[in-house]
């Protein structure tokens, strides 16, 4: 729970925490999600900041409502999720790394095994990774 004094908006960062549950196959598609009390209860936040993170996931399409039942992930939700995201890392970093390398003379070649030089040190360090989404 440690994430929820991160700062930004409660509501949001419980929609972010779920979401990576969704990403990372935590909650499968079809599978329901916490209610908002339930999640209310778990994170020690009003029922209403609760609910607040679910219609933000219900907006984005990644949760469904089934009347009378709750909310369960949206199918193809994953998919969407890590496309999206996939897009917004490329902008963050990866754009900048290269406009950077760029500026230094690091060519194409050499950049490559710089990051891969730096993913087998982080391999080293938390041990193989799961598998590429």
């Amino acid at each position: 729970m440690s994430f929820l004094e991160d700062g930004g908006p409660i509501f949001a960062q419980i929609a972010d925490e779920l979401a990576n549950q969704i990403a990372d196959g935590t909650v499968g598609e079809g599978e329901r999600v916490a209610s908002s009390n339930e999640l209310a209860s778990f994170y020690r936040v009003n029922p209403a900041t609760a609910a607040r993170s679910l219609t933000v996931l219900a907006d984005e399409g990644l949760v469904e409502k089934r009347r009378g039942v709750g909310m369960f992930v949206a199918q193809g939700a994953r998919e969407r999720l890590v496309l999206a995201r996939r897009r917004r890392f490329a902008e963050r970093y990866v754009r900048p790394l290269t406009v950077e390398a760029a500026r230094l003379g690091i060519g194409r070649d050499e950049l490559l095994d710089l990051v891969r030089e730096e993913l087998d040190s982080a391999e080293v360090t938390a041990g193989p990774a799961g598998g590429a989404a």
